[in-house]
């Protein structure tokens, strides 16, 4: 019963993006709605990751197998990829770097900020013993 509470959670969720998907006047796919949508039940509290962590831990370690039918659709169109697929390669490539690039960068500027309020934090309350 725990399973069946837990993935209803994620569908109601993923179905609330469908529902801003249609109303909505943006062309963002209604799983990016989903994903903001958790990350922002998840971070007020709303939902907690105990409330969908078995099953969300179960389709991450499924999630390779969803590739499979996007490999053989790229299989069987091989004849129209062909002719583009230097210029393909290149792209996926640059594209590659630059999110790799990009996330770093956040992420180390998020590790510094936390790090210095962190220090700050610890320097008022040195100083309030004083």
């Amino acid at each position: 019963m725990r399973y069946v509470k837990q993935f209803s959670i994620i569908i109601m969720i993923s179905f609330a993006g469908e529902l801003l998907k249609e109303f909505l006047p943006f062309s963002v796919p209604a799983s990016i709605y989903g994903l903001a949508l958790m990350l922002l039940a998840l971070m007020t509290g709303i939902i907690r990751v105990e409330q969908v962590n078995d099953v969300s831990t179960f389709l991450l370690d499924v999630m390779p197998v969803m590739f499979i039918p996007a490999s053989v659709g790229l299989m069987e169109s091989w004849h129209v990829m062909q002719s583009i697929l230097v210029p393909a390669a290149i792209l996926c490539t640059v594209g590659t770097i630059s999110v790799m690039v990009v996330s770093g960068r956040v992420t180390q500027r998020i590790i510094m900020s936390r790090e210095k309020r962190k220090n700050q934090r610890e320097n008022k309350k040195k100083n309030k013993k004083r």
